[in-house]
Parts: structure tokens; sequence; C-alpha cells
């Protein structure tokens, strides 16, 4: 059965475990910066800060069958984190998590311009470029808004 529900103190470490090995797996090839991927992020620093920040789990949807395997971060219209386990990738958790976001309210995002799996993961449920972009903070390495669009045609 699946199961969507909000994330609470108790999933702290599999919340980071989820976000680090998600984003070296995706990130790492675009950014090749070892320093970053495995220096700096690290999972127990990050499961701590859920745990002593609490109010950082605002917005924070776990998919949860039979423990939590991927993650959808919400702020108003805004999809700001959509994030899978890598072994669980590719079940049909994803386009779950992105159904409830739309469900949400949820209407736009910003994605890597590099990332090309994740460009097809949204094209491909709705989602299109708007042509805005942005550099991500501290990097050469662009931003792509894109915008829910499925339901306009």
């Amino acid at each position: 059965m699946e199961v969507i529900r909000k994330a609470a103190k108790e999933d702290a470490s599999r919340l980071a475990e989820i976000l680090i090995f998600a984003k070296r797996a995706a990130y790492r090839p675009i950014f090749q910066n070892d320093l970053v991927s495995f220096g700096e992020m690290q999972v127990l620093p990050l499961a701590q800060e859920y745990l002593s920040h609490p109010e950082k789990l605002a917005g924070l949807w776990v998919y949860d069958n039979p423990f939590v395997k991927g993650l959808v971060h919400l702020q108003g219209t805004e999809l700001q984190q959509l994030y899978i386990d890598p072994f669980f990738q590719g079940e049909g958790i994803g386009s779950a998590l992105l159904s409830f976001a739309l469900k949400q309210g949820a209407r736009f995002l910003w994605v890597l311009e590099q990332n090309e799996k994740a460009l097809g993961f949204y094209k491909a449920r709705g989602f299109s470029p708007t042509g805005e972009r942005r550099l991500e903070p501290g990097t050469t390495q662009y931003l792509l808004r894109m915008e829910y669009t499925a339901a306009n045609k």
C-alpha cells in the first residue's frame, strides 16, 4: 500500500540518507566535485540538523511503504525537492510523489539544466520549461524553471 505522509523527526536519518545518496548519484557527474559530494555532503550532520531544527521538516512529505523510500518538499506552489532512494528509482515512487505535489497545488520547480534524467521525468509528466534560468549559487551551472502545463493542454 502506497502511503504519503508528513515527514517526522523519526524520519531524520532516512531523509538525510536519501538526500545525500540521491544528490551524489544525480549531481556528481554534473559538478564533478568530490570534495562536495563526499566531503561536505554527509548523512550524519544533515540528520542532526533535522533533529535539532524540526521546523525544517515543514513542507516535507515522505513515501513510506513499508519504510521511507522517497520525499517531496513543497513550499506554496513550488516543488522544491523530489528525491527517491536510488535503490527504489524506477518503481513509480517519483510519479506518486509528483502527483501528490500537484494535488497540493505545486505548479513550478527549478531543475539543473544538465540533469537530463530529471528534465525528462518532469517533461513526461506535464512540465514545460518557461525559458527562465538562473545560476545555481556557487557554481557555473544553470537552473531552468519549469511549470506544470499539462492541465492547459
